[in-house]
């Protein structure tokens, strides 16, 4: 079964910076469809950036030019950099892919596809 592996969360202050990341048990997840949700306590999950492999890659307004995704292949890892980060940031953020292109990739996610655990990002004012 394919596994997606978050880490890098964790507690900093607006302003700061880090860098997420999630690596797959699969490589083929990486390459086709991949991206980055996140959910704040008592809201809806939102998107927050994704790649696909015919090179559409998606930021959410929220956080275009803070918040960049890159992945590499290589490594069979995909990474969210965030930087400035403000208060309303904080949430538990996922990634999430599928094994095939789905196009648009990233404009929609499905409790079917393949999520990770989830790492918690905290930013305090």
């Amino acid at each position: 079964q394919v596994q997606l592996a978050e880490s890098g969360g964790g507690s900093v202050e607006a302003g700061g910076s880090l860098r997420l990341s999630c690596v797959a048990s699969v490589y083929s997840y990486i390459t086709y469809c991949i991206g980055w949700v996140r959910q704040a306590p008592g809201k809806e999950r939102e998107r927050v950036a994704s790649i696909g492999s015919d090179g559409d890659t998606r930021v959410a307004d929220s956080v275009k030019g803070r918040f960049t995704i890159s992945q590499d292949g290589a490594k069979n890892t995909l990474y969210l950099q965030m930087n400035n980060l403000k208060p309303e940031d904080t949430a538990v953020y996922y990634c999430v892919a599928i094994p095939y292109l789905r196009s648009p990739c990233g404009l929609s996610w499905y409790s079917d596809d393949t999520w990770g655990q989830g790492t918690q990002v905290t930013v305090s004012s």
